[in-house]
């Protein structure tokens, strides 16, 4: 049986991942795709890429507006902040729902209020899996937040290691590289070829990326072993509010620096954070990686020695990560790569959608990057 569903905000890179995706989905199958400014425009149009699937390509996107009246199982949101809440209100509960956005990410309003302002939405079930808490939630969940494209390369690399007892969660230092459509799509000057090409920047240092407190959350949790959700009242829409219990959120820092790199696509988060447990190792956090990604068919640790590049998982949603102990230091370095718009977006997407629906969770999806 097809699952129908609808993606809105299209027009953007996520977006027409999200189609792309979908062309290629056993079991989805898409009812609409909504645009803002490029709204009566074909995807054929905006998107050239999917110019070979003549079908596809023919579809005229709608405005937004056009999804209150779809026939769908479940719509994807792939909005820029502070739209998905509103577009949410409109949407019945029986209506599966996965937001790109960052509406739902966060549970504390103090973090809502000095990244985003404004009403904070509340906080949907974090839409990660591979979180030893999440799974069974995203399955009997019909709302979800898929985490930003920096949080997950770096909850991915270090909440086992966090979760394991190996390392401070008060003493961790993220410096992460993204191509430039982790920007969107939107015309800046200072993301023209000509800006870009042969520069890597940073830019929103000093704790200011609105990713941090997504770090600082799921890490939270991971080093309280949560397992289980609460409930703290209604959300956007009147749909149950997400809430976990981390005590200690107060004790975990992330200092997080996100840099820009030349290249379409790609994400490489080096993380380093205080050993914690005497005699700690280089095997011994391989060791914890391991076992939280045994049974993971995303997530790959690479043998010994290996290090972790974008080009690996460039198109999947892949996630590539190694490991190592500096003991003059006393600090371990984490490193992981994933696809921004694979599984720091779209791929990620599928992914709950899939274990939502009742599909099998790599349905539509591979790990196999492309190369060169």
């Amino acid at each position: 049986m097809q699952m129908r569903v609808a993606v809105v905000g299209a027009s953007g890179y996520a977006g027409g991942e999200l189609l792309r995706l979908i062309c290629g989905h056993p079991d989805l199958d898409l009812t609409v795709a909504t645009a803002d400014s490029s709204a009566g425009k074909t995807v054929g149009d905006v998107h050239a890429n999917l110019a070979g699937h003549r079908e596809l390509a023919n579809l005229i996107f709608e405005p937004h507006s056009a999804v209150k009246a779809a026939q769908t199982d479940l719509i994807f949101l792939a909005l820029p902040g502070g739209q998905s809440a509103a577009m949410a209100a409109g949407v019945g509960a029986d209506i599966a729902i996965v937001d790109l956005g960052p509406d739902f990410r966060l549970a504390d309003p103090a973090d809502w209020a000095r990244h985003y302002g404004g009403e904070h939405p509340g906080r949907w079930v974090t839409g990660l899996p591979e979180l030893p808490w999440t799974r069974p939630l995203i399955c009997n969940a019909t709302r979800v937040a898929a985490p930003g494209c920096y949080a997950t390369a770096a909850i991915l690399a270090l909440a086992p290691v966090v979760g394991a007892g190996l390392v401070a969660a008060d003493d961790v230092v993220v410096v992460a590289a993204s191509g430039t459509s982790g920007a969107g799509r939107s015309l800046r000057a200072d993301l023209l070829g000509s800006e870009v090409m042969g520069s890597v920047s940073a830019y929103q240092a000093a704790g200011t990326h609105r990713h941090t407190p997504e770090i600082e959350q799921a890490l939270a949790e991971a080093a309280a072993g949560t397992a289980g959700p609460g409930r703290a009242g209604p959300a956007a829409g009147g749909q149950p509010e997400y809430a976990l219990a981390a005590p200690g959120r107060e004790q975990v820092r992330v200092s997080f620096t996100p840099l820009l790199a030349p290249m379409p696509r790609g994400i490489l988060a080096t993380c380093t954070a205080r050993l914690a447990a005497a005699g700690t190792d280089t095997e011994g956090l391989r060791a914890a990686l391991a076992a939280a990604y045994a049974d993971e068919p995303f997530v790959h640790l690479l043998p010994a020695g290996r290090w972790p590049g974008t080009a690996a998982v460039a198109g999947s949603n892949g996630a590539v990560l190694q490991a190592a102990a500096d003991p003059r230091t006393g600090r371990a370095t984490v490193v992981a790569a994933i696809d921004n718009l694979g599984k720091g977006a779209a791929g990620q997407a599928i992914q709950n959608a899939n274990l939502m629906l009742g599909l099998a969770e790599t349905a539509g999806l591979t790990s196999i990057g492309v190369a060169p």
